[in-house]
This record gives structure tokens, C-alpha cells and sequence, in this order.
């Protein structure tokens, strides 16, 4: 199963997918970390992810670009977050993949969906805020909503969480009951 998580900045989403993960069962969990530690508030992030997931048994593997090259445990639950900061690390950090970062990222995601039991993405939905800006983050904007449009197209499950609550966009919730 694919399920796509989106919302903004704070909405919950990264707390329901782990649950959503929690959900599936017993099974070895990993989580995909994503987020390059560039500064201090991406130093706090990183500390406030970990603090909520340090009880729920996930296996952590760091991710900042190249995620086809990932080996994963067969038969696991995969939480991969997020998919916004993956795209932007393939398209700005050095050894990235630049102009071909939709391409890149779209052959990971099929590749580990391919490797595990379930996959769970989360990104942060960017697009609504009405906003003229730069070319460059409109760049970044068009790949990670292409990179998003494909994966919903894929996905089981699409959710949209705003203000803690899950909105189901596309899919069936009892793909979650557990199986312990």
C-alpha cells in the first residue's frame, strides 16, 4: 500500500502518519529522514521528530538525496518524510539531482514501494498561499507539485491533515487495520 500525507507547516501531519504506521501492525519499521541539518531550527526539527516517533520502535535512516539507492528491509512499513525537503535537497545540495530531480525522485519512490510492505509519504502542501515568487522557488514549486501529482496517482491513500484532522482525498482507511 501507498499513502500520500500532505498539509502545511504544523497541520499534524507528520503525527498521523506515524500513527498510520503504528496501525499496520508489528512489522519492522523504517523511517526515512530527509531533512539535511543546515541550521539550528533544522537542528530542533530534527530533535522534535525523533522525541514523538522514540517510543514507536522506528528504524532511522537518513535520506537527503539519491533514495533509489536505499536498501530496505523486505516486508516493512516505510515512512518516508518529506518529500518536500527530499526534492529540494536533490535540486541544491552538491551531488543532487539538479534539472532531473522529478525523474530522480519518482524512480526512488517506486523503487522502495517496490521493497517494503507499505509506504507512507508525507509533504507539505505550498501551493495555496497565493503568492507571487521568486523563479527559482516557482521551479521548486512545479517539482514538488509534479512529484506529488504522480504519487497520488499511485497511491492507495491520499490524505490531506488541516488542523490535526485527516481529510481522506482518495482511498479506503481500512487498509489500516491491524494485523497483529
Amino acid at each position: 500500500m501507498l499513502h500520500l500525507i500532505t498539509g502545511g507547516s504544523g497541520s499534524g501531519k507528520s503525527a498521523y502518519a506515524e500513527h498510520c504506521i503504528l496501525r499496520l501492525g508489528i512489522k519492522e519499521r523504517i523511517y526515512i529522514a530527509t531533512m539535511y541539518p543546515f541550521d539550528g531550527e533544522s537542528h530542533r526539527r530534527i530533535a522534535r521528530h525523533r522525541e514523538m516517533r522514540k517510543e514507536k520502535n522506528f528504524q532511522t535512516t537518513e535520506c537527503y538525496t539519491g533514495l533509489k539507492s536505499l536498501t530496505l528491509p523486505p516486508d516493512s512499513n516505510v515512512l518516508l518524510e518529506c518529500m518536500s525537503n527530499l526534492t529540494a535537497n536533490e535540486m541544491y545540495q552538491p551531488g543532487g539531482a539538479g534539472e532531473r530531480t522529478v525523474h530522480e525522485i519518482l524512480e526512488g519512490v517506486r523503487q522502495v514501494k517496490e521493497s517494503c510492505a507499505n509506504l507512507v509519504i508525507v509533504s507539505n502542501e505550498i501551493f495555496s498561499d497565493g503568492m507571487d515568487y521568486d523563479t527559482e522557488t516557482r521551479r521548486y514549486q512545479r517539482y514538488l507539485g509534479d512529484i506529488n501529482c504522480q504519487i497520488a496517482a499511485w497511491a492507495d491513500c491520499v490524505t490531506e491533515v488541516v488542523y490535526g484532522i485527516p481529510i481522506k482525498i482518495k482511498g479506503d482507511s481500512l487498509q489500516y487495520e491491524t494485523t497483529d
